[in-house]
């Protein structure tokens, strides 16, 4: 049984007219129809034609701190001040006619100011512009990405979302593993935020084994709870990308059949697990070694289940064979032995038919499922895949879910 699994152009200056690729001019151009039809219901004001009457200060205290004063300074000539524009107070009925001056005027300094109001009207359409601009703000630079990763300790809940998805954007997301690895991992910080910042650890190109050797501990502790679960998903995924460039899954794979023997957690156990069923790496002497000890001592007919399916990867296919033999005697749960019965077919193909047919004899509940396999192969098929497509039933005694194998 199987779950549910898995260019930006660089920024300008910030002190020039930001341009607007194509996705964001479709976007302004549906925001500003929208404007249109609501003005011409309502009528438009008096001095809709006036720009300085849809700016007004912002309320609350503007941005403080070296980075932000640097950066507000560098778009004058020696009077930052001045130089800096107000962020308008946007509301429900202006908004629209607002983003344009917004996308040509905002800067990195004064995106929270500006932003503020807009990510307020709670408009999905809104919050996906405010998104892509603060990822062209970003661009490839480290600087600025830590810059707005700093912000996200202190943001309001909707405030952080809208922080890491344009981190999550960028660029410059790959530069920030390190910083995100320690955030997730500071007690400090609420376990909700951490979980976010771990979270954005799945989408890094790979892990270095410093980071995995601490991700793997906080993911096992029983402490973790969410955070846990989101850490393991986070290395299976980085895994697999790893896996397909490389051709080299170990590291990750020890981490995660570490997590599976060790964590407390069913379901972080299972989903460790489940991940080497994603990557499809082959399994080596001492990863199959590790995988039957946790099919002979796991609590979870679950987590067993997936184990079966891992096994199927083994390199040592007479081994993975032995390894089905034995749990099948002993095994109680008959969701089980029909994992370990048809992933016998999948790690050793017609081979296996000899270990299927002493498994019928132990449970004559399979007899009629070992025909079915001894008669598809008999056929000439060999391809897993399309032997188990060719099944009369592939639910025979009601274990699976609708995903496939």
């Amino acid at each position: 049984m199987t779950p549910d699994s898995l260019q930006r152009p660089a920024s300008p200056p910030e002190s020039a007219p930001a341009r607007r690729p194509p996705k964001l001019a479709i976007a302004l151009g549906a925001l500003a129809l929208l404007a249109a039809v609501a003005l011409i219901a309502r009528g438009a004001p008096e001095d809709s034609g006036k720009p300085e009457s849809s700016q007004a200060a912002a309320s609350g205290a503007p941005p403080s701190g070296p980075a932000h004063a640097k950066a507000a300074g560098s778009t004058g000539h020696g009077e930052p001040e001045r130089a800096r524009e107000k962020a308008p107070r946007f509301n429900g009925t202006t908004c629209w006619e607002n983003l344009e001056e917004f996308n040509d005027k905002v800067t990195l300094a004064t995106f929270r100011e500006w932003a503020a109001p807009l990510l307020a009207s709670k408009d999905p359409l809104v919050r996906d512009y405010l998104i892509a601009r603060l990822a062209e703000l970003i661009g490839d630079d480290e600087g600025r990405a830590q810059e707005v990763l700093a912000w996200t300790r202190e943001a309001s809940p909707a405030e952080f979302k809208l922080l890491i998805a344009g981190i999550r954007e960028s660029k410059a997301l790959s530069k920030l593993s390190s910083q995100l690895t320690s955030l997730g991992l500071d007690e400090r910080i609420d376990v909700g935020r951490r979980a976010g910042y771990l979270d954005e650890l799945q989408r890094m190109p790979r892990l270095e084994q410093a980071a995995l050797d601490k991700l793997s501990a906080f993911a096992k502790d029983p402490a973790a709870g969410e955070a846990g679960w989101v850490t393991t998903r986070a290395i299976g995924r980085v895994m697999q990308e790893d896996y397909k460039k490389t051709g080299n899954a170990k590291p990750y794979l020890d981490k995660l059949l570490t997590i599976g023997t060790e964590s407390t957690d069913e379901h972080i156990r299972y989903l460790a697990l489940e991940m080497e069923m994603h990557a499809e790496a082959p399994l080596d002497a001492k990863s199959t070694e590790r995988l039957a000890k946790i099919l002979a001592t796991e609590g979870s007919e679950e987590v067993r289940q997936v184990v079966a399916h891992d096994l199927s990867l083994a390199e040592d296919k007479t081994k993975v064979l032995e390894i089905y033999a034995k749990a099948f005697e002993v095994e109680k749960d008959i969701c089980v032995r029909w994992a370990l019965f048809r992933f016998a077919a999948r790690a050793a193909g017609k081979d296996a038919l000899p270990v299927m047919a002493n498994m019928a004899m132990t449970d004559p509940r399979f007899q009629r499922n070992y025909q079915d396999f001894e008669r598809l192969y008999a056929s000439g098929i060999v391809d897993f895949d399309r032997i188990w497509f060719g099944l009369p039933d592939d639910n025979p005694h009601g274990c699976l879910d609708r995903h496939p194998d």
